[in-house]
């Protein structure tokens, strides 16, 4: 059976989608962030296969307003954001489906390579 519904995809931000920096610098409020490669286009073709986008990050809780900020400046979008996760390792736990379909998938990437690349 070929499951419909859309995918959810979790992303974290800096270094995957934005230059990743030392912390103090990407928090900064009025910090310019710099876009990798292919983050808008992919985030764009994503929302149009109706895709849900929870981005994440171990910024603090208390830089929430300056990251929304940040990332509307750049024209990223998203359906939750996730702060404060820190910056261990990140492990997703899911179960299969009843056809024994697996339903959570890893993709780990090189630091400010950017998504451009990646097919879902």
């Amino acid at each position: 059976m070929i499951d419909t519904r859309p995918k959810t995809i979790i992303c974290d931000i800096d270094g995957t989608l934005v230059k990743h920096e030392i912390p103090t610098k990407n928090t900064s409020p009025n910090k310019q962030l710099e876009l990798l490669p292919g983050t808008v286009e992919k985030l764009s073709e994503w929302d149009a296969k109706g895709y849900n986008v929870i981005l994440i990050t171990g910024r603090r809780e208390s830089m929430r307003k300056a990251t929304e900020e940040q990332l509307a400046r750049l024209g990223v979008f998203y359906d939750q954001l996730i702060m404060g996760i820190g910056g261990g390792d990140r492990i997703l736990i899911n179960d299969n489906k009843p056809d024994g379909r697996e339903t959570a998938f890893a993709i780990n990437l090189e630091r400010n390579k950017g998504i451009d690349d990646i097919i879902l």
